[in-house]
């Protein structure tokens, strides 16, 4: 890459236009500003990884995640100061667990965890080490696919066909392919110990689960007798969309679609760090009664002293009574439909822009984030899979603007074959604009919008980039270091 097309990208007609643009972060305090070339050398120091950047130098909007950055509510506040620290039966607890029946329904055994992934760990390490097990989902994300692979059974993604058509309009491109899934069954059912329902589908860009195909996947299963399971995370969002999409949820309450989603569910894992509203949580749930237990009757037992072992007693599951308590009150306000409106059309209103400002973002839009794609972003260039056009897209996103994204694309979801020296390319290939709840403005995020325009507009000038470290390790997005080719 020359130098001057370097220069071009950190140069100060970006710098000048929004480094002048101070602002609050809703949620934590006034941020102080940094240039791009003070940005520019300490991405470079972490490699280019937008993950090891320290965030106090995102001095635009950080959107790497909506893990666990919400802001909290007045009464969540309040309810920390009231948090009891008990070492075992505290009373936070106790609130939770009502809380939990009155939003998912009764009937559940209940594991606590730190978080999602933790909660996805206990799960699959109950079955470690049967190679030929294979867990279906309709986008597994990147952790939960990685926890299966570690404890040696198999992940495999069934997305639907309107999830690839860039035209398709379709409003539950978050859907399991249900032909896909039978097709399975036929073949090797004794090999699926469950399906895993990712609501939204965070892989497949943000994409809300119909509750036809919910009930579709849930008959099928039984019928193969196989227990089905929620991946939870955005299980408030994907309702919502059920409500106003759908024929028949008009008139429905959030509260009862949620309940009625369940319903069809032997388990869930979730992490309340989405759509609980928390800052730290997650949880495993497992139908007292249903078909997971039936046939794996030890699972309960073996998940209490998995529980203990790992993150304390089952009562604060590695959590402390204060986060518990504000836990209980998010999830009690996450089914608020004045909040979800609020909530799901700010992001949609995000990738409406996007989409004006002739950006390849997916449409409609899912609740949680806008995805651009970047085999279309980089189309007309001579980038190629290799190149990692969504790392350099989001390193100088970072570097020109301030604004932080995630790759989630051929680098995150990809892997690299040691045999044959070459990617292994996933199916979908997006940098991912995750919105933080209640935290942002419309300004805030129309000025990520008309960054990226600028970055689109500058595309030819952004550098190919090459893996300096990390390119065939698990999880390698978190880890790997690049370099400008």
């Amino acid at each position: 890459m020359k130098e001057n097309s370097l220069e071009r990208l950190v140069s100060s007609r970006y710098g000048k236009v929004y480094k002048t643009r101070p602002y609050f972060n809703h949620s934590v305090e006034f941020k102080k500003q940094f240039t791009a070339l003070e940005r520019m050398e300490k991405l470079q120091n972490a490699g280019f990884n937008v993950f090891n950047f320290p965030a106090e130098m995102v001095t635009g909007c950080d959107l790497l995640s909506d893990s666990g950055t919400t802001t909290l509510s007045n009464e969540q506040w309040a309810a920390i100061h009231l948090g009891d620290e008990a070492y075992a039966s505290n009373k936070g607890y106790f609130l939770f667990i009502d809380q939990c029946e009155k939003t998912f329904g009764e009937g559940f055994s209940v594991f606590l965890f730190h978080q999602g992934r933790a909660a996805e760990n206990a799960l699959f390490n109950q079955f470690k080490g049967k190679q030929t097990w294979v867990i279906p989902s309709n986008g597994h994300f990147d952790t939960t696919r990685a926890n299966i692979e570690a404890n040696k059974l198999q992940a495999l993604d069934l997305f639907s066909d309107s999830l690839k058509v860039p035209s398709s309009e379709d409003c539950f491109k978050g859907n399991i392919n249900i032909g896909k899934l039978k097709k399975l069954f036929k073949q090797s059912a004794k090999n699926v110990p469950l399906v895993f329902l990712t609501i939204t589908n965070n892989t497949g860009g943000g994409q809300p689960v119909s509750m036809e195909n919910i009930k579709d996947a849930a008959r099928l299963s039984k019928a193969f007798n196989t227990p089905l399971f929620f991946d939870a995370c955005r299980f408030a969002e994907n309702a919502y969309f059920i409500k106003n999409y759908e024929q028949g949820y008009k008139n429905k309450s959030v509260g009862g679609i949620v309940r009625e989603m369940f319903s069809a569910v032997d388990g869930f894992t979730i992490s309340f760090k989405k759509d609980g509203l928390s800052n730290m949580g997650g949880g495993l749930f497992i139908r007292k009664e249903g078909l997971f237990t039936k046939k794996f009757p030890q699972i309960t037992d073996q998940l209490l002293d998995y529980q203990i072992l790992t993150e304390g007693h089952p009562t604060y599951g590695g959590m402390s009574g204060r986060d518990i308590a504000a836990l209980s009150i998010g999830l009690g306000k996450v089914t608020d439909e004045d909040y979800l409106s609020h909530r799901v059309k700010q992001v949609q209103d995000f990738g409406k822009t996007m989409k004006n400002f002739g950006l390849p973002a997916l449409t409609p839009a899912g609740g949680h984030a806008v995805y651009l794609d970047m085999d279309k972003f980089f189309k007309d260039t001579d980038f190629q899979p290799e190149n990692f056009g969504g790392i350099s897209f989001t390193a100088f996103l970072l570097v020109t603007f301030g604004h932080r994204v995630c790759e989630l694309g051929n680098f995150a979801f990809g892997k690299f074959d040691r045999n044959t020296q070459t990617e292994i390319l996933p199916e979908v290939n997006y940098v991912r604009f995750a919105v933080p709840r209640l935290r942002y403005e419309k300004q805030d995020l129309d000025a990520v919008a008309q960054a990226s325009r600028a970055l689109y507009q500058d595309r030819v000038y952004l550098p190919k980039m090459r893996v300096v470290y990390g390119r065939d390790l698990p999880l390698r997005h978190f880890k790997a270091r690049f370099e400008i080719n």
